[in-house]
Formats: C-alpha cells, sequence, structure tokens
C-alpha cells in the first residue's frame, strides 16, 4: 500500500474533553462551530497562544513532521485554523492523492444516494450493475449486497489489486469473511447506475461543491482515487466531526453517518462503513501485498 505523507488532524477542543491543568490560563464560552466559506479561500483563524499551548511543543511538532516528510498539517479547533504548515515543497494549492482516506467520501456518497432513495444499501450489487459483474456462480454474486461493498464483506478475491471481472474470484459467501479489498471501487458504479449520471458529477452536487472542496477524481494506475489540496482534506474532516453537517444543512443523514463509524460487523469490529474506527477490543489490518502482482 502506497504510503500517504500528508498528514490531516481536525481537533475540537470541547469534543476532545480534555482535563483542566492547574496552568492552564482562566476558560472562557467555547467559540461557536465555523464553517468556512464554500465560494472564496476565506477561513478565519485562531491564534493558538490563546488557547495555551506552548511553542516549544508547536516548534517540537514541526521538527517531527519534517523528519516523516508529511507534505502539510493542518489543525482545526471548533472550525477555525490554529496551525497550518507545509514542508518539502509542498504548497497550499498543491493536491496529493486521498489513497485509502478516499474510501470515507464513496461511503458519505453512497449513504447520501441511498437517503434520496435511489438505492438501498441491503439490495444485491447485481440489482444496479447486472447479472455477471463478478466471476462467480450466480447464486453466490447474488448474496452480495451494497452493504457488504461497504464493510469489506463481499467475500470476493482480494489478492489482486485489479477491479475486473476476471479477477472477482469466489472466495466466501458474502458476509462471513472480511478482506481488505479494492472491489469497493464498484460502489461508485452502483451510485452511479442509480443516480443516472457519473460518479464524479454526483459527488461534486453533493459533496464537493456545498463545502467548497477544490478537488477531482483521478483514474489512477488500478483504481480511481481523490485529489485535493489539504484545506479540502480539512473540510471533510469538518464535515465528519459535525456527524455530517455542514453549518445549517445536514449533508449526510445522521443515523448513517453513525452506523459509518461504529462497527459493520463481528468479524473485523475495528471497521465501519469503508472507516477505520479506534478502540474496539479487536482489529484485523489489510494484507500487504505486491504491487502490480498480475502484470
Amino acid at each position: 500500500m502506497k504510503k500517504i505523507q500528508l498528514m490531516l488532524l481536525i481537533i475540537s477542543i470541547s469534543f476532545l474533553g480534555c482535563k483542566k491543568r492547574i496552568d492552564d490560563p482562566p476558560s472562557s464560552q467555547p467559540d461557536q462551530m465555523y464553517f468556512p466559506p464554500n465560494n472564496s479561500t476565506a477561513w478565519e483563524t485562531k491564534a493558538f497562544t490563546s488557547l495555551g499551548w506552548k511553542q516549544s511543543a508547536i516548534e517540537d511538532l514541526k521538527k517531527f513532521l519534517t523528519e516523516k516528510n508529511s507534505k502539510s498539517f493542518i489543525i482545526l479547533v471548533n472550525g477555525r485554523i490554529v496551525l497550518e504548515e507545509y514542508f518539502n515543497g509542498h504548497t497550499p494549492t498543491d493536491t496529493w492523492p486521498w489513497n485509502s482516506a478516499g474510501k470515507t467520501l464513496v461511503a458519505t456518497a453512497t449513504g447520501i444516494a441511498q437517503q434520496e432513495g435511489l438505492l438501498n444499501i441491503n439490495n444485491p450489487v447485481s440489482q444496479f450493475l447486472g447479472a455477471g459483474w463478478t466471476n462467480e456462480p450466480m447464486a453466490k454474486e447474488n448474496l452480495i449486497t451494497v452493504k457488504h461493498l461497504l464493510t469489506m464483506t463481499s467475500g470476493l478475491d482480494e489478492s489482486s489489486d485489479l477491479v475486473i471481472k476476471s479477477k472477482l474470484t469466489y472466495v466466501a459467501d458474502a458476509g462471513t469473511r472480511w478482506a481488505y479489498a479494492n472491489v469497493f471501487q464498484k460502489l461508485m458504479d452502483v451510485v452511479s447506475v442509480a443516480s443516472k449520471q457519473s460518479y464524479e458529477s454526483y459527488f461534486n452536487d453533493r459533496i464537493k461543491n456545498k463545502l467548497g472542496m477544490d478537488g477531482f477524481w483521478d483514474d489512477g494506475l488500478i483504481f480511481k482515487i481523490y485529489n485535493s489540496n489539504t484545506r479540502s482534506m480539512a473540510k471533510f474532516g469538518l464535515l465528519a466531526l459535525n456527524n455530517g453537517k455542514w453549518n445549517n444543512e445536514q449533508i449526510i443523514n445522521p443515523s448513517f453517518f453513525s452506523e459509518s463509524i461504529k462497527s459493520s460487523q463481528n468479524i473485523n469490529p475495528s471497521y465501519g462503513y469503508l472507516w477505520w474506527l479506534n478502540g474496539k477490543t479487536s482489529y484485523m489490518i489489510p494484507v500487504v501485498k505486491p504491487f502490480f502482482r498480475d502484470h
């Protein structure tokens, strides 16, 4: 798997619930949640000194980020930028691939399609992609639902990075096995068919444009991947922090978002709807595979 070098951290002081130290400055009323406008580059900031953060600790953090070959790093507190840094020639306008983090965008778009009545995640994938979208026996293919793609439990062979019919072969019945695989990309096709438009067009209208993100889906060597600047990543993080709500608009149904960040099955409790989860009793990790083994 390609290592993501761009680091992103979204922090809400009220959300963290940190204990107050005796030497902390007197507390004041927390700031109201802020959402940057979606039609400009304006973004409110807040001085980290006003939060009682130590300058020396900030400098140590920057040194650590530089040593780890980070591209950028941003901290928000209640939506306002407290720290924004760029390293190794990366700039605020440069884009960077989201890689695996982009799965959360796909899950969100799928959830929006469901709330609009375009699909039901409990329905078979073949309802949208037609019979024979895999190389499985028909009876096994019909077991695979949209939810199985959201939870990495399709039962399809994960050993190939290529999402083509000849590689989508049977390993186990859907829902009985968890394996991290690229077949989730078929969700983009499901959303496209259900919405009767290209996936990117649907994504742009329902998510990108509402948040004012500056990004695009690019056909990579083996899969479609999202690219954006750092602030666009932070905007989606802010959306997630607010349970799918952006300013006064509920972009993604809160019940679906809540499902997304909870254990989606019992096989790997540390996985939701294409979201990795912390703090669970057990976890499974992706199997590291040789790049382009199929060539």
